[in-house]
């Protein structure tokens, strides 16, 4: 076979897919409204089950719905007869995947469900299906053609209700009102979490802060920046930031004669203040700009104020090191 077919076939199921996906729009009905609502007003989990390839996008949609703060997770069907039932109560929320309807193993689910009325979401192709006949809401999707040239592998018809998981999982997301901060609560690993982490989620704070008051020394002053090794002091009166030194500074301070001086005669550079909770990566970028390697934080309270108390320190190295970008 000639290497330019293979590619040939991949567009063919390519495009087969892309075609049946656009009939997305046709379940997007008033069956789909009420789902969104029901789900909207849960008071319990919302439990994703079904049998086969189905079975792993009830996996990926209860990951999904549990990151957007909805408490989510699958059961086996299969596994309701052997007391896994008992993961289910009146308040929760099945939601419930078969192609056919009639999948065997989905028939003890059913009649728990109805039985503890439970309230089912059927997603099916049948409308006459067992699963359809016994859901609250059906969401009765179109016959897809399947991407292989035999129309038989579940490919563009798990595609298609993998697509319309996410589509209910985001409309509920932004009906909610839903940020990325919220966001960052429930996904606190990998590069997604690092792009919504704050300012005060990477800050030191308390004892590990370079403070010094400001009717110190220089030489005291030193004594501090190597104890926390941060390459900065910042200068406090009553707790107020008063200014910043570098190490920079101290050093050219103690080749001269000013290294018993009191700090609050000597002239200093007024730090670089951010509010604690300026995304970390947007201060990763504001010290790109100013060419400096560390920021102060105060609270958004005082952020405005004339005197601002220290809340914590930004160093670039925390940032790099979070894989802040």
């Amino acid at each position: 076979m000639n290497n330019k077919n293979y590619i040939t076939l991949a567009n063919k199921a390519a495009n087969i897919q892309i075609k049946e996906l656009k009939k997305i729009k046709k379940v997007f009905n008033n069956s789909f409204i009420k789902a969104v609502d029901l789900i909207m007003s849960c008071k319990g989990k919302v439990i994703f089950s079904g049998v086969g390839k189905n079975s792993f996008i009830c996996k990926k949609a209860a990951a999904t719905f549990s990151s957007v703060g909805i408490p989510s997770f699958f059961v086996d069907p299969t596994g309701v007869s052997h007391g896994d039932a008992g993961q289910l109560e009146k308040k929760d929320i099945l939601i419930i995947i078969s192609n056919s309807g009639n999948t065997a193993e989905l028939t003890n689910l059913l009649k728990f469900a109805n039985r503890y009325r439970i309230k089912i979401i059927g997603i099916a192709s049948n409308n006459n299906s067992m699963l359809l006949k016994a859901s609250d809401i059906k969401i009765l999707y179109p016959k897809i053609r399947e991407s292989d040239h035999n129309n038989l592998v579940p490919t563009s018809s798990t595609s298609f209700v993998m697509l319309f998981c996410d589509c209910l999982a985001t409309t509920i997301m932004e009906q909610k009102k839903f940020s990325k901060e919220n966001f960052f609560f429930f996904f606190l690993g990998g590069n997604l979490g690092a792009s919504l982490r704050l300012a005060k989620d990477i800050m030191v704070t308390g004892d590990k802060m370079p403070m010094i008051d400001h009717s110190k020394n220089f030489k005291q002053a030193l004594k501090i920046m190597n104890q926390k090794k941060l390459g900065i002091v910042v200068i406090t009166k009553k707790k107020f930031i008063k200014g910043l030194i570098t190490d920079g500074d101290l050093r050219r301070a103690l080749s001269g004669s000013v290294k018993n001086m009191s700090l609050d005669k000597v002239t200093r550079n007024y730090p670089l203040i951010i509010n604690e909770n300026m995304p970390a990566n947007k201060a990763l970028g504001y010290m790109s700009e100013k060419k400096i390697s560390s920021l102060l934080v105060v609270s958004d309270k005082d952020l405005n104020k004339k005197n601002k108390k220290l809340k914590g320190i930004i160093h670039i190295h925390f940032l790099l090191k979070d894989g802040i970008k």
